[in-house]
């Protein structure tokens, strides 16, 4: 079949974008060519978005993909709608070997070819951000706003940012080249050498509950873009964004003349756990996880035939030393510790803060004050339940809810935990943080702030010294790793410790933040999500060493 986009065609279209992120990953300055604004997309669109979401809702989304062995899919929204969507189930005998059959001529086409393809994919899912929005909403529980950004824009820059460094790195060896040896009164020795990226295989992506897209998207596109097949394992809670993803992935592959198989999804039944299944498969070389440590340990150790790249959980930190910036650093946290109910990876869990209190620019606060200033900080942030809904979104899962409930029991509650009534979706799960008072200055393994407490918990921590701080801090980061740590401090031999300990722990450092970017928050193409030095993440998102490894170079000699 003849292809309906050549890749001249789409290089015509979509280079200049290429370039720009090529340009912006090395600059690491900020740049996005996809709206954040939903009326950048037009005026019709927030309600076609909308109705194409509630059209999909119902019906069985096939994709015409080899090996499906019957349907399922148990989506319910966590506002409350059960999806009723139906996908593929899929036999991996048939599907996988059907998989393989298109990368030789994905392989053949070559760096360019498939960035400029991905690059098409990535267009025409921004085209339809709105209903892509809606999707992630009702299956990680994000208000809608933040599904719009997080799951839309901002996972297509992650996507966009992983084609960028695919094909950088790609390109870095030249296709061919001409080799000659002088021999000194002989001949010189002389070859004909071609390089070629070759790719590892079939890549599995394995998808997460609360960002469906934003974390899918780097691994499935860096796999895609070097070369390789990639099998879409989403959460079964949040199915929809990435089944419409392979859909929209499949419709340019087939118009682009390569195969469609190139891209595929797997979905498992109630129970039936395929990702240990798919994880061990031969086939499989390539892993990309988001979710649990003890998964992602299992892999790291089971998965021996595949590179395995794992976003695990963490220990997110911030320790208050002292601020210029009282009023803005307390607004701050407690925009970062609302956030969408603190589900994300991101949000910070330890406060550590010396018992005798920091100095401020409104004069000394103890411990107890800045823990009460900040509590009263949330307080009003979601006092007013509109606003509160569109900061919480809903609870993703029932785990969530209750870890929440027994963080009450672990010590002084400092911020009681309220449920919100949302009017629009009445079966919302939706709860205001929780703040617990702890004090490290008994040693104690099992102590709550030493694991990880996924959801709206954090702890304020009590600490002799802001050294007792960085200490606790090391201890963390080393043990259990982290995403994000944070720091407030007027003093430049402070902030040059801090600095040090992340840099030695491999951690991910933001300083006195008191405006609108927060410590949960990472710019695609400046900022990198994880490092992969510490046991939260064994990659960053994104760096070359996320698509490096993804492909090997393979060299072909001959006699000139």
């Amino acid at each position: 079949m003849a292809a309906e986009l050549t890749v001249p065609q789409l290089s015509a279209k979509h280079r200049p974008t290429l370039d720009q992120a090529l340009s912006a990953i090395r600059s690491r300055a900020y740049w996005s060519p996809h709206p954040e604004h939903p009326k950048a997309y037009g005026e019709s669109a927030p309600a076609d978005g909308l109705a194409a979401f509630e059209a999909v809702r119902g019906t069985r989304l096939d994709l015409g993909q080899p090996g499906t062995d019957g349907w399922t899919g148990a989506e319910v929204s966590p506002f409350g709608p059960a999806l009723e969507v139906e996908y593929p189930h899929v036999d991996p005998d048939v599907l996988l070997p059907a998989m393989k059959a298109g990368m030789g001529a994905w392989r053949d086409a070559g760096p360019e070819a498939r960035a400029m393809v991905c690059i098409e994919i990535l267009a025409r899912i921004s085209a339809r951000t709105h209903e892509f929005a809606h999707a992630v909403m009702h299956t990680s529980g994000q208000a809608f706003m933040m599904a719009f950004q997080a799951g839309g824009p901002h996972a297509q820059d992650r996507g966009l940012e992983a084609v960028a460094y695919a094909y950088e790195e790609q390109t870095r060896v030249p296709g061919r080249a001409d080799w000659s040896k002088p021999q000194g009164k002989k001949d010189p020795l002389e070859l004909g050498k071609s390089f070629t990226a070759v790719p590892r295989g079939i890549a599995l992506m394995i998808g997460c509950n609360t960002f469906p897209t934003w974390n899918g998207y780097p691994g499935l596109f860096a796999s895609l873009a070097t070369g390789n097949a990639v099998l879409v394992k989403p959460h079964p809670r949040a199915v929809l964004p990435l089944a419409l993803t392979v859909q929209v992935a499949r419709e340019v592959l087939a118009e682009a003349g390569f195969d469609p198989n190139l891209v595929a999804l797997a979905v498992e039944r109630p129970g039936e756990g395929i990702a240990k299944t798919l994880a061990v498969r031969p086939e499989i070389k390539l892993i990309d996880y988001t979710g649990s440590t003890e998964f992602g340990d299992w892999l790291e150790t089971n998965a021996r035939q595949a590179q395995v790249y794992t976003e695990k959980a963490g220990v997110n930190t911030v320790v208050l030393d002292s601020t210029d910036n009282y009023k803005g650093m307390l607004s701050n946290l407690a925009f970062s510790l609302s956030l969408y109910s603190g589900q994300m990876c991101t949000t910070p869990q330890n406060l550590l803060i010396p018992r005798d209190g920091i100095a401020t620019d409104a004069g000394h606060k103890t411990y107890d004050e800045v823990v009460a200033d900040l509590a009263a900080s949330v307080g009003g942030l979601l006092g007013d339940d509109a606003r509160a809904n569109a900061l919480l979104g809903a609870l993703v899962n029932p785990d969530v809810k209750a870890r929440l409930e027994a963080a009450a029991a672990l010590g002084e509650v400092a911020l009681a935990s309220r449920e919100v009534a949302n009017p629009e979706f009445p079966d919302a799960v939706v709860r205001t943080p929780v703040m617990v008072k702890l004090d490290a200055a008994k040693p104690d393994p099992e102590a709550p702030y030493l694991s990880e407490c996924f959801g709206p918990v954090s702890f304020a921590v009590a600490v002799d010294t802001t050294a007792d701080a960085l200490e606790l801090l090391r201890r963390t980061v080393r043990e259990k790793g982290a995403m994000t740590v944070g720091a407030y401090t007027t003093s430049a031999d402070t902030e040059r410790a801090i600095e040090e300990v992340c840099l030695e722990e491999s951690a991910q450092l933001s300083l006195n933040l008191t405006g609108g970017v927060f410590v949960n928050q990472t710019a695609a193409f400046s900022d990198f999500h994880g490092s992969g030095g510490n046991p939260a993440a064994n990659a960053a998102l994104c760096d070359g060493a996320f698509v490096a490894n993804r492909f090997r170079v393979v060299e072909v000699r001959r006699q000139a």
